[in-house]
């Protein structure tokens, strides 16, 4: 009798089992069969700040050295990328890995709220020419790259939705004379905070057909809480209009220029 029990027990617990596994196994399915949507990628191209390799006025050694980015005005420093971003209560930070001796450092975050990456790209400033010329061919699609994240495949450069371009306007010290036709149909959108970069900018990015939602009209600092704050309004599906609006607030706010100066400078479209 007692070993009656014994199997009639152990048949439970195995039929336990087996429907337990067909559960998993049918929730799996619902779940596959569901499509999912891939997330949309923010990829920030920084050109760190260079007193050697750049035609800026000169800044402090230790913040306009471009082999340095822990130190450098647009990525360590205080209001730079990579520290604004991590202090940042929109974004998570995921991971930072060195890539080669052009992007010293890339930092990928994941937003809060809404299914978006950021990436990140420190490059090096003695190369702030490759810098802008990638930073064109991905508005063109003409540059195209993934990684893995999370098991999840997040777009760069072209296959990007937001490509931004953050640092010294290279395009007022040399030319780039290259075909930047877009190469695939698509319209990314693009935000250029750097000196006068409407003006230097345009003739080429009318070429790649990318939407440009903030860029400038006169000399700017191009530090991290302006970017932040336009994206804060991108991921919402903001108008243009309101997106600029945010990157006007923020540079306000910091640079305590005011909100009317600093509108004539950060403009949206051409």
């Amino acid at each position: 009798m007692k070993n009656y029990i014994l199997s009639a027990l152990v048949a439970l617990c195995l039929l336990g089992i087996a429907t337990e596994k067909v559960t998993i196994t049918n929730a799996k399915r619902r779940l596959a069969g569901k499509r999912i949507a891939p997330p949309k990628t923010i990829h920030v191209l920084v050109a760190l700040c260079d007193n050697k390799y750049q035609g800026i006025v000169p800044v402090p050694a230790k913040i306009g050295n471009g082999q340095n980015p822990n130190a450098n005005l647009y990525w360590g420093c205080g209001y730079g990328v990579r520290s604004f971003f991590k202090k940042s209560k929109e974004w998570t930070f995921i991971k930072s890995e060195t890539i080669d001796s052009t992007i010293m450092e890339r930092l990928v975050f994941r937003h809060n709220s809404w299914n978006y990456y950021l990436v990140a790209d420190a490059y090096n400033g003695k190369n702030i020419k490759e810098c802008t010329r990638d930073f064109l061919r991905s508005c063109s699609g003409q540059k195209r790259d993934s990684i893995q994240v999370n098991y999840q495949k997040v777009g760069l450069y072209g296959k990007s939705a937001l490509m931004a371009y953050i640092g010294h306007d290279g395009l007022m010290d040399f030319e780039l004379n290259e075909d930047f036709s877009n190469s695939d149909g698509n319209t990314r959108d693009c935000i250029i905070l750097a000196c006068i970069s409407k003006s230097y900018f345009a003739p080429h990015l009318k070429q790649t057909k990318a939407n440009p939602l903030v860029w400038t009209t006169g000399l700017m600092c191009p530090e991290a809480y302006t970017l932040h704050d336009a994206l804060s309004g991108y991921v919402n599906r903001e108008t243009a209009e309101e997106v600029r609006t945010r990157a006007a607030k923020a540079y306000a706010q910091y640079q305590k220029c005011g909100e009317k100066a600093a509108r004539r400078l950060l403009v949206t479209g051409f």
